[in-house]
C-alpha cells in the first residue's frame, strides 16, 4: 500500500486528486492538509466525495508516508518546501507551477521524461500537457519550423477557487474569453520540452 500525504486540499485539483485515490486500490491518503478548512470534513468541501472517505482536512503533517502531493495555489509549494525539510525519500509530486522549469525537480510527463523521474517531480499544466501531447510527434520528427497557433478552451475551474470577476457563472456561462494569449504562463514549460525534443530552438 503506497501511503499519501496532501498538502492544500480544499482546491479543485486536490479534489479531483483525492477522487482518483480512495478509488485506488493500493493508495491509502495518511493527512489531507487545508488552513482555511482546518476540521472539516473533506466531503463538505468537495461535496462530490460524500460517501467516499470519512478523512478530514488538518493543519498537521508528517512524513512517515511514501508520496507528498503539494497541491496548494501557485508560490505556496516553493514557500512550503523552504519551510519543511521533506526526507529525501519522500516523494514529492508538485502541481502547482513552482518546479516545471526547475532542474531539480523531473518535469513529470511521461511520454517524455518517464525514465528520468527521481523523488522530485513537477505535474505539468492542464494546457501544456494537451498542446504537448499534440506536438510531440512533429518535434521528434523534426518538423516545428514554422509558427504553431493553438486554439484550447478550458472551463471555469482552470481559473482556480478564488472568486475573480472573470469567473463569474453569469458571466462565463455560454461565452468564451481570450486568456493571457503570445503571454500564457504555460508557454515556456512547452517550448522548453519542445527543444530538447527537437534538438533545436522551435
Amino acid at each position: 500500500m503506497i501511503k499519501v500525504g496532501i498538502i492544500g486540499g480544499a482546491g479543485y485539483v486536490a479534489g479531483e486528486l483525492i477522487r482518483i485515490l480512495v478509488n485506488h486500490p493500493k493508495a491509502e491518503i495518511c493527512f489531507v492538509t487545508s488552513n482555511s478548512q482546518n476540521k472539516k470534513a473533506i466531503s463538505e468541501v468537495h461535496a462530490d466525495l460524500l460517501g467516499e472517505t470519512r478523512i478530514g482536512f488538518t493543519t498537521k503533517h508528517h512524513y512517515n508516508i511514501d508520496v507528498l502531493f503539494l497541491c496548494g495555489g501557485h508560490g505556496e509549494s516553493e514557500k512550503f518546501l523552504a519551510e519543511n525539510k521533506v526526507p529525501e525519500e519522500v516523494k514529492i509530486i508538485d502541481m502547482s507551477t513552482d518546479f516545471r522549469l526547475n532542474d531539480t525537480f523531473s518535469y513529470g510527463l511521461p511520454e517524455v521524461n518517464k525514465k528520468q523521474y527521481g523523488n522530485r517531480i513537477a505535474n505539468p499544466g492542464c494546457y501544456a500537457t494537451a498542446i504537448q501531447l499534440g506536438l510531440l510527434p512533429l518535434a521528434a520528427s523534426g518538423l516545428l519550423n514554422k509558427e504553431v497557433h493553438i486554439h484550447a478552451i478550458t472551463g471555469s475551474t482552470g481559473a482556480g477557487q478564488s472568486l475573480s470577476y472573470g469567473i463569474h457563472f453569469s458571466w462565463r456561462a455560454n461565452n468564451v474569453s481570450v486568456y493571457k494569449p503570445f503571454v500564457h504562463q504555460h508557454l515556456a514549460e512547452i517550448i522548453k520540452t519542445l527543444n530538447k525534443l527537437q534538438g533545436e530552438d522551435v
